[in-house]
């Protein structure tokens, strides 16, 4: 099954019984956030298209990525697979970055082109996600920056998820971290004194939007992994302005560009940890163009308390990048689990060297470019034990682990700041828990001193009258 936008995945899902259709109209508050809470609750949680929304013209798709049977769906497996089974095949499948993507005319998100009088309320159908949010956010959008240094290199553009908060007819807020790339982009823009092109693409293939949130290194193309995991290029267009690359086939794109060196108030928002973030300021960005689509659907997401959508979305997707950088360093390394709240919670099974090296694992993956600012708990069980089936995984917590010398916790951390239990904002302690099998060390523990070689007196003084008979005739040579 291959599919190269939302409206043919949407059609995959609905021929395999993952998708339901609502045709009576619904309210966009509350309904359109309680189907998004309501469907990954369901068993195999289909995505959710709704055809009517009060007040607005366009359709809206909620879920798309919520069950393990959309997920492997989207992976080009059978929708029985299990967790584990993606885990390796998407493995497999990372192994073939890059598949470079092409360029193509005429692209369908280009149907529909806005230049004036822009109203984002006229073309998408907005509602709070959550009942406390500062407003309408939009929470699945795929958006695209470039370097201002090297607007040219295609690896160092980005294409990443980032929350946007309506605030006007062509404003919005948006939440870059400091360790998101396009807060690079953002901070040498301002440097510049210059604002940031971007585009905002919605209604994506939902392989893109899978890469989006996944955590690459800066130099690495989103778009040549989405390839990879496809299987074929990606179709990408030019933007209308800004020479942005920006999937030719999604639904929907808002150009615009962030304004520099300006903060206001963004939040609060009902975040990923099932909590609301505050409010605190962020930069704005203004939408001066928007192309789309005949028709266009507009897809959101939902964010709640575990499991909503974006935990299904979020979750291999960060287990594969720290699955392969702690692999490089520590090729004992079997399986990453950090499905848990974005990688927050991570289990590691691996084969043990020596002894220790459950630890070593832990503080190596404590220092990947995710595992710095997320992972706070990070539990290492034996090769033996599948981290996937939390039954193992208890089963080594309590046979394996003695909390004097296994468990260990590291303060004053880089953290989430999106995270409630960070405090301040932003700061950690980490905590490891080594539950695998003790190994004993290679050699006993010697305390015999060394004993003082014989004659080491004897050339103590040859050395010194050596050198003293040297400088003796150097200060002779200096005074010729």
């Amino acid at each position: 099954m291959t599919f190269k936008d939302l409206r043919e995945f949407l059609a995959i899902l609905e021929e395999e019984g993952q998708l339901i259709r609502i045709e009576d109209e619904v309210m966009p508050e509350p309904d359109l956030s309680a189907i998004g809470r309501a469907a990954p609750d369901m068993e195999n949680g289909p995505g959710v298209f709704i055809n009517k929304v009060k007040g607005y013209k366009y359709s809206v798709v909620l879920n798309v990525h919520g069950s393990w049977q959309n997920h492997a769906l989207m992976l080009g497996l059978p929708k029985e697979t299990s967790v584990k089974e993606q885990f390796f095949a998407l493995d497999k499948a990372w192994s073939a970055y890059p598949i470079k993507p092409v360029w193509v005319e005429n692209a369908p998100v280009k149907e529909v082109k806005i230049t004036g009088g822009i109203n984002l309320f006229e073309v998408l159908p907005l509602f709070r996600v959550n009942k406390y949010d500062g407003g309408f956010y939009i929470s699945k959008a795929l958006i695209v920056s470039q370097d201002p240094d090297d607007p040219d290199n295609f690896e160092k553009q980005n294409a990443g998820t980032y929350r946007l908060q309506v605030k006007g007819k062509d404003l919005l807020g948006i939440l870059p971290l400091p360790f998101h790339d396009i807060a690079i982009h953002l901070k040498k823009a301002e440097e510049r004194n210059q604002p940031l092109p971007i585009a905002i693409c919605l209604g994506n293939d939902p392989v893109l939007n899978f890469m989006s949130s996944t955590p690459i290194e800066y130099f690495q193309s989103e778009y040549d992994f989405a390839g990879a995991i496809k299987g074929e290029p990606i179709e990408l267009t030019k933007s209308e302005v800004g020479n942005l690359d920006i999937p030719a086939r999604s639904e929907i794109v808002l150009e615009g560009y962030i304004i520099p060196k300006e903060r206001k108030i963004e939040g609060p928002f009902g975040e990923f940890p099932g909590s609301y973030s505050g409010a605190r300021l962020m930069p704005e960005v203004r939408i001066h163009t928007i192309t789309h689509r005949i028709n266009p659907i507009f897809e959101n997401l939902y964010l709640g308390i575990p499991w909503t959508e974006i935990d299904y979305l979020m979750a291999l997707n960060t287990c594969i990048p720290l699955y392969r950088q702690l692999k490089r360093d520590f090729p004992e390394v079997v399986a990453v689990n950090a499905i848990y709240t974005h990688g927050m919670g991570v289990i590691v099974s691996t084969k043990s060297r020596l002894g220790g090296y459950g630890k070593a694992v832990a503080m190596r993956l404590l220092s990947t470019p995710h595992g710095m600012p997320y992972s706070k708990i990070v539990i290492i069980v034996d090769e033996f034990v599948d981290p996937f089936n939390l039954q193992q995984v208890m089963w080594a917590l309590t046979t394996r682990v003695r909390v004097d010398k296994d468990v260990v916790t590291i303060p004053y951390c880089p953290g989430m700041p999106l995270d409630p239990s960070s405090e301040p904002a932003g700061m950690h302690t980490k905590l490891i828990i080594d539950a695998t099998t003790p190994v004993a060390p290679d050699h006993c523990r010697e305390t015999e001193l060394i004993e003082i070689p014989e004659k080491t007196d004897f050339w103590m003084n040859y050395l010194k009258n050596l050198r003293q008979r040297k400088g003796g005739t150097n200060d002779a040579m200096s005074q010729m």
